[in-house]
């Protein structure tokens, strides 16, 4: 059963993906200097450790609560969008391989919401999981600014990790559908 405290450390830490939104928009401009894109890698770093601690800490000690598991996901996608439409006209990242990945879980959300007025919950999948840990790990790379580490390609090495990010956004994205339509169709309620 969800908990109704509002105020919960996961609670807290999706609200911290939420409020680090505008930062990394200043921060991820075509003209930001090499300060203001390291600023910008170590808030989505830690928007990203959030995301993984916030869930794993709420269920451990059974602190779960509606609110979370509503918003929870939209932080997410919120600061994933963010950082794919900041990278676009820094040339770090294809419009269209943001247009997948946003149109997917634009889909996903509105599944979610049909699943959750139906007083259903479908959660997510080893998949899901593996192409959000993906995704901050491409966006991560393509943030961190080309030059202070002694990498050559970075950029197009994130790229290629967020390639594979959008595969799996969109197999997720098949996989979240199939058990969202079983789930669903399966339910008295639902029919």
């Amino acid at each position: 059963m969800p908990h109704r405290q509002l105020l919960t450390l996961p609670n807290l830490l999706t609200a911290y993906r939420f409020a680090i939104v505008p930062f990394l928009l200043f921060c991820l401009q075509p003209e930001a200097d090499t300060a203001m894109g390291l600023l910008a890698f170590g808030l989505f770093l830690s928007g990203a450790f959030t995301d993984l601690a916030d869930g794993y800490y709420a269920r451990k000690h059974q602190i779960e609560t509606v609110l979370g598991k509503l918003m929870d996901p939209v932080a997410d996608k919120v600061m994933v969008a963010v950082a794919l439409i900041m990278l676009i006209p820094m040339g770090r990242v294809s419009a269209w391989v943001a247009f997948v990945i946003l149109a997917r879980e634009l889909v996903i959300t509105g599944f979610r919401g049909v699943a959750a007025s139906a007083g259903i919950v479908v959660a997510a999948s080893s998949a899901g999981k593996v192409k959000s840990v993906s995704q901050y790990v491409a966006l991560c790379v393509l943030i961190f600014p080309q030059g202070v580490l002694p990498i050559p390609f970075l950029h197009e090495i994130g790229r290629v990790i967020l390639y594979v990010s959008a595969a799996l956004t969109v197999w997720s994205g098949f996989g979240y559908f199939y058990r969202f339509q079983k789930v669903y169709l399966s339910t008295p309620v639902a029919r």
